[in-house]
Formats: C-alpha cells, sequence, structure tokens
C-alpha cells in the first residue's frame, strides 16, 4: 500500500515544519522500518534515534499519530487500524493512508526527531534510584531475596527509560519541579526493594511538595503509553499509600490529600480538579500560603489549556457513592 509519512522537523530554537514522505509499504513494516527507508532511500538529513529495533533499549520513542510510543514496535497495519478516521482519505482512484510522526513531547527538540533529554536524566537521578550506600557494604556475604522479595520488583524492573511516558505527562506540562512518572515508577522499585535501608528518608524526599508523588495529576497517559507494561501511575500511588501508612491520623497535606480524593470522587463520580487544589493545598482557603503558590501553576494551566473551566459528574455517580460508603461501613 501507499501511505505517505507526514514527518514534523525541526531545528533547535526554530519553528517545526511539516515534511512529507510517500512510501509504498506493507503493513507488516514497523515505523522504524518506514523512517530507515525514509533517510535511505529519499532523505539522509531525517535525524531520529535507534539501535536494538527489537524493544528492548527504548531508543526509538516518539510521537506516532499523536501518542508516544515506540517505532521499532507499532507496525504501519496497526496504526493505520487505531486511527482509521484521521489516517487515511479517499481520491477518486484509491485510499490514502497517512501516518504523523513527532518528536517526544516535554523535552526541547534537537533536531527533527531527536530532543533533548536532559531533563529526564536529571529527574532519574533525583530521585536516587540505586539501592542505598550503607547496604551495599556487606564485606563478606551476597544479598538473598526470596522469590517473593524479588517479584516486588518485576513490574518496576521492565522499565526501558524510553521517556513515553515523560512526553505524555500532563504534571510535566505544566509543573518544571515534577520529577516525572519514569522517576516515580524506579523511585518505587527502591522502596519495594528488601535490599535497601533508606526507606525513610525517601518517602520524606517523594512526599515533599509537588516535586514528588503529589505532584501526579492521574490522568493515565502513562500507563497507556508504556510499552512494557510498567504502569507508573500504579507505582505511584503504591509511594502514596506507604507515605500514608507513616503518618500520623493528623489532618496534613498528605492525609488531606486521600480524604479530598474520596469526598469529591463520591460527590461527582471523578474528580473536580479546582476543588482539589483549594481544599488540599489551600486547606479549604485557611492556608493563604498554600493558595498563594497554586497561582503560577494555575496560570501555566490557563495558558496551556490545560484548566478545567468547569465540572460535569460523571455517569453512575450514584452507585459509585453507594461503593464507596459500602467500603467505608465494612472499614469502620
Amino acid at each position: 500500500m501507499e501511505v505517505i509519512f507526514k514527518i514534523i522537523r525541526q531545528q533547535q530554537n526554530s519553528v517545526p515544519v511539516v515534511q512529507t514522505y510517500p512510501l509504498q509499504v506493507e503493513p507488516g513494516n514497523t515505523i522504524l522500518d518506514c523512517l530507515n527507508q525514509i533517510k535511505w532511500e529519499q532523505d539522509g538529513t531525517l535525524a531520529f534515534r535507534k539501535n536494538c529495533r527489537n524493544t528492548i533499549c527504548g531508543s526509538c520513542a516518539m510521537r506516532i499519530n499523536g501518542r508516544s510510543a515506540l517505532a521499532c514496535k507499532e507496525n504501519v497495519g496497526s496504526e493505520l487500524a487505531r486511527l482509521p478516521q484521521i489516517s487515511s482519505s479517499k481520491t477518486q482512484d484509491h485510499t490514502i493512508h497517512e501516518i504523523t510522526i513527532a518528536p517526544l513531547g516535554n523535552m526541547p527538540v534537537i533536531k527533527d526527531l531527536v530532543v533533548d533529554m536532559s531533563s529526564f536524566w536529571n529527574n532519574l537521578e533525583a530521585v536516587a534510584p540505586y539501592v542505598s550506600t550503607a547496604a551495599r557494604q556487606v564485606p563478606e556475604k551476597e544479598f538473598l531475596q526470596t522469590p517473593q522479595e524479588r517479584s516486588l520488583l518485576d513490574q518496576t524492573g521492565n522499565c526501558i527509560m524510553c521517556g513515553a511516558c515523560y512526553s505524555e505527562c500532563n504534571a510535566r506540562e505544566v509543573n518544571s519541579d515534577f520529577v516525572g512518572p519514569h522517576a516515580l515508577a524506579k523511585a518505587y522499585r527502591m522502596v519495594a526493594d528488601s535490599r535497601d535501608c533508606d526507606t525513610e528518608n525517601r518517602l520524606e524526599n517523594y512526599n515533599e511538595g509537588t516535586k514528588g508523588v503529589w505532584g501526579c495529576t492521574r490522568c493515565l497517559y502513562c500507563d497507556s503509553v508504556c510499552p512494557m507494561e510498567v504502569a507508573p501511575l500504579e507505582q505511584i500511588t503504591k509511594i502514596k499509600q506507604e507515605i500514608l501508612d507513616r503518618k500520623q491520623a493528623s489532618d496534613s497535606r498528605s492525609i488531606r490529600h486521600r480524604k479530598v480524593l474520596i469526598e469529591l470522587v463520591k460527590a461527582g463520580g471523578w474528580i473536580d480538579e479546582r476543588q482539589f487544589g483549594i481544599q488540599v493545598v489551600g486547606n479549604y482557603f485557611r492556608d493563604l500560603k498554600g493558595l498563594l503558590s497554586l497561582a503560577p501553576l494555575g496560570l501555566r494551566m490557563l495558558v496551556r489549556g490545560k484548566f478545567p473551566l468547569w465540572f460535569e459528574p460523571s455517569a453512575g455517580t450514584q452507585q459509585v457513592r453507594s461503593l464507596i460508603e459500602s467500603v467505608q461501613k465494612t472499614e469502620s
């Protein structure tokens, strides 16, 4: 079949342009196969990253038809089937298929599909993603783990650091302090690792403001684009629970976060983000400093079109409320 590839090309600090490349391809050809064909046969100046071609290294992550993914994993057929309404148009003679390729988001472009991942790696380093030094100082014996202890690391250990979750993270887009879902998924690996002896300090760091787990907006994009099913949001939730389990039953921001989340879901079926910030950070208008701290983030959200101007309760709110109340009654 004939497919037209629309590639967003850009030099550093310049305006992006769309360049089109027609190709004759098979449905089973990967997107990376097609990019190689373009580079080798049509335009040697096209820049993109690649390495293993086997969904192992994570080098070839990019946005394919608006979604961050690995070019070596996705193929032409699956992409055309995923978005048929925007991936093809009909002429008098035949159907013309289109696939749009763009660089990852939340990172500055170096050239074409190559982005500067410095912030990605720096934020990973910020969570200290390695077993604590004190735990490693055992000179005469090896670390032993039971199969059950090791199994806690399986899911997060699958992360290949491709950057897809970071690219799609709404929280990162509006809050430059947030370390990102990749870092917090790796952070939970350290919390769950029986060989590490720095758990308390880690949890204090991950509990700090909106840099850590409380900066997550729970949009689920990180889970939906992860090619290795690491489920970063799930790992972030586990860290939150670890933090809350260690807190006193006082009305700290962390405890308030959990209480407000439950009450808003009971009220509307899902979370009214406007009320969430005011009640958690602003402590129901009692914390003036907290309210003022929301102003810069709120303005950035408005500018980027990420701020919800109105709230509409979800369908089935009454059923959701009944389920929550039943669980609360059982627990009490």
